[in-house]
């Protein structure tokens, strides 16, 4: 970073202004003229950020200098519009995004000291708009999200700095509208980069849901508000906006792949909208910045200490990490096991190591009880000890002289519960987001949305030993068995995280009483000789059918009539190595076939005596895991239609997924 403050320098040096930026000043005078431009004081906000930063965080004196000469420029250019025009002429532009350039010009002048950065910060606090927040007003609607935010943010700033009360109100009443009225399931805010109408979300759900940057903007007003008033709601938002609104921004762990928009309607995906998945090296949205930044900072609001003569440190956040304590001399450790679906439980343990001899001040120690955990349940201990823990929605305070070797573990039970959508219309009552403690769960759905959220099971841990892909090679090519709209044919060979995967996948499913046939992949191995069923991995309880000699195979339910679904799965016919064939249980002689060559799809063929090479070739398939996994928190949620499996958000890629449902009990 050194390296790039120092080729920045240069470019300002030659430019000779004080001006930095990658377009001409032109722009601006566009700006000021109140003429079409795209956010110029956006860009400019990011590059004052990162210079202050480079000052602040790394000690470079030259990223102050040019920052300070920066401000110099556009504030000379700021005073020139008010004298030419008014105070008036000035507010009126900055209806496009000015970023967070009062945040940041805030943050220059505390260290500073200079007026003039105080009074161009101040410039830039939107009078409309946080004068419609000073009143109490919930009048949000129609305003673009991402350009208000952040002037929020730049306001609370401006409370620490002032000690204003009002500003403080501000931050506080916009926190409560936004939860209260505009916000998702997710925590994310905004359609079509907008605020709509309050409590009227039912009909706002499409593609062009919760834009990345405002989810980034919220969780900097949320972590402001938890540092002044310790309220355990500001924590639990952030927890919701981090894990639901942030983590599942990078498509897996491609790099240079994120999202600009999370559609929220039924049957979406990341994949598809006006957006969709940016490329490595073609786009750099806005929400490319600050989804790169919001992945920098997971560690960001972890551990808060207390400001004070007692010494006390808060943790609000159960993230696998460490925490160098250093007013009270100890590192602190904390492991957080994997959360999964089937051990209903959070387990977080931390341990205390100690960099000083002899004992220290007495400090506390306070623990986050979410409020999407029970009483009823929950445990705490110190060194073996049981602790009384509060209600949900309060800390755990420990006080004591804290020693090396000292081992706090909390174990938090985990549960299914539903969350209204924020419309006050009857008839959107019964819509419904699921939540398992923190993780917004979305259903593997092109659009079916009726579910029963009193019949939600868990996924056993052992299923993904039993998922299989089929596949035949097919001249340079390698073809997979596939559920198409109930119907089975054979596809080329699908990417991982998308629908094409799920529909490739099945779950190999024993019905006799091999003990081993359920031990790991492949399955068949140890199934070979046995009756099965497959199962659709994306339609459990639903199985592959069929119907007899020359007829196609298709996906229904158990009770379908005079169809079967049981198998005797054999060795291959072709007589390879690692190929399997699927013989009817009620028809011997009878083979699952694929005709490949003639594109006929998926068929039962029956032979008659003895199989020629053809016959055994297309009745014989390569057995591989599952190109899909079920997810470690995975469920399946019955449905009045069907029935879905269900995975945190987070973790979909190009899937179709349902997060808000019709329920019923």
């Amino acid at each position: 970073m050194s390296a790039v403050v120092s080729v920045l320098s240069e470019c300002q040096s030659k430019m000779g202004s004080g001006y930095l930026s990658a377009f001409p000043s032109e722009l601006f005078d566009r700006f000021e003229a109140l003429q079409e431009v795209w956010a110029p004081y956006y860009t400019i906000h990011k590059i004052l950020a990162g210079l202050l930063d480079q000052y602040t965080l790394a000690g470079s004196d030259q990223a102050l200098n040019m920052t300070k000469w920066m401000v110099d420029y556009f504030y000379n250019r700021v005073q020139n519009v008010i004298s030419k025009h008014t105070v008036e002429r000035h507010w009126l532009s900055l209806n496009e995004e000015t970023g967070g350039m009062n945040d940041v010009l805030y943050k220059l002048y505390v260290i500073t000291g200079d007026k003039k950065h105080f009074v161009l910060a101040h410039l830039f606090d939107k009078p409309c708009f946080l004068g419609l927040l000073a009143l109490k007003a919930d009048d949000i609607t129609g305003f673009h999200a991402n350009t208000h935010i952040p002037i929020v943010v730049g306001s609370q700033m401006r409370y620490e700095i002032t000690g204003d009360p009002l500003y403080k109100e501000i931050g506080l009443f916009f926190m409560n509208i936004v939860n209260s009225s505009h916000s998702y399931v997710t925590g994310g805010t905004s359609v079509g980069e907008f605020w709509s109408d309050p409590k009227r979300l039912a009909t706002t759900l499409e593609t062009e849901n919760e834009e990345s940057c405002t989810t980034y903007n919220m969780l900097k007003v949320s972590r402001h508000l938890f540092r002044w008033t310790k309220e355990m709601a500001y924590a639990d938002y952030y927890e919701r906006a981090l894990t639901n609104g942030v983590l599942g921004i990078q498509r897996g762990t491609d790099p240079g792949i994120m999202i600009y928009m999370l559609p929220l309607q039924r049957g979406g995906s990341k994949a598809r909208g006006y957006h969709g998945w940016g490329t490595k090296f073609d786009s750099f949205w806005c929400c490319y910045g600050t989804g790169i930044e919001s992945f920098s900072k997971l560690g960001d609001s972890i551990y808060f200490e207390e400001e004070g003569v007692d010494m006390g440190l808060y943790i609000i956040q159960y993230i696998s990490s460490s925490f160098d304590w250093k007013s009270t001399h100890v590192v602190l450790s904390q492991r957080v096991e994997p959360v999964v679906s089937w051990d209903q439980r959070l387990r977080v343990t931390i341990k205390i190591s100690s960099k000083k001899q002899g004992d220290g001040a007495s400090s506390t120690l306070n623990l986050r009880i979410p409020l999407w955990t029970y009483s009823n349940g929950s445990k705490a201990s110190l060194n073996g000890q049981e602790l009384s823990l509060p209600p949900p929605g309060n800390f755990l305070s420990i006080t004591k002289n804290w020693s090396n070797g000292d081992e706090l573990i909390l174990d938090l039970p985990l549960a299914l519960r539903t969350e209204a959508i924020k419309d006050d219309r009857p008839e959107y009552s019964s819509l419904q987001g699921i939540l398992y403690g923190p993780y917004l769960l979305a259903a593997l759905s092109s659009g079916d949305f009726d579910i029963k959220t009193n019949s939600i099971t868990p996924v056993p841990a052992d299923y993904n030993s039993q998922l299989i892909t089929l596949s035949q090679q097919f001249n340079n090519s390698v073809l997979v068995l596939t559920n198409s709209e109930g119907v089975l044919t054979m596809k080329e060979s699908p990417e991982k995280g998308t629908d094409a995967a799920l529909k490739a996948t099945f779950r190999l499913i024993t019905t006799n009483n091999n003990s081993d046939a359920e031990t790991s992949a492949p399955v068949a191995n140890s199934a070979v000789g046995g009756t099965v069923v497959l199962e659709p991995f994306d339609f459990p309880g639903m199985f592959v059918l069929h119907g007899g000699d020359g007829e196609g195979l298709g996906v229904g339910d158990s009770n379908s009539s005079n169809r079967s679904f049981a198998f005797r799965l054999t060795d291959g016919l072709d007589g390879e190595d690692g190929t399997v064939s699927l013989e009817s249980e009620s028809e011997k002689g009878c083979f699952v076939y694929a005709e490949v060559a003639n594109n006929n799809g998926v068929e039962m063929k029956c032979g008659s005596g003895s199989f020629d090479d053809g016959f055994r070739r297309g009745a014989s398939f390569r057995l591989g895991g599952g190109i899909s996994k079920y997810d470690p928190i995975s469920f399946v949620g019955k449905g009045v239609k069907r029935d879905f499996i269900m995975v945190p958000l987070l973790s979909l890629r190009d899937e179709s997924y349902t997060v808000y449902f019709n329920s019923s009990t």
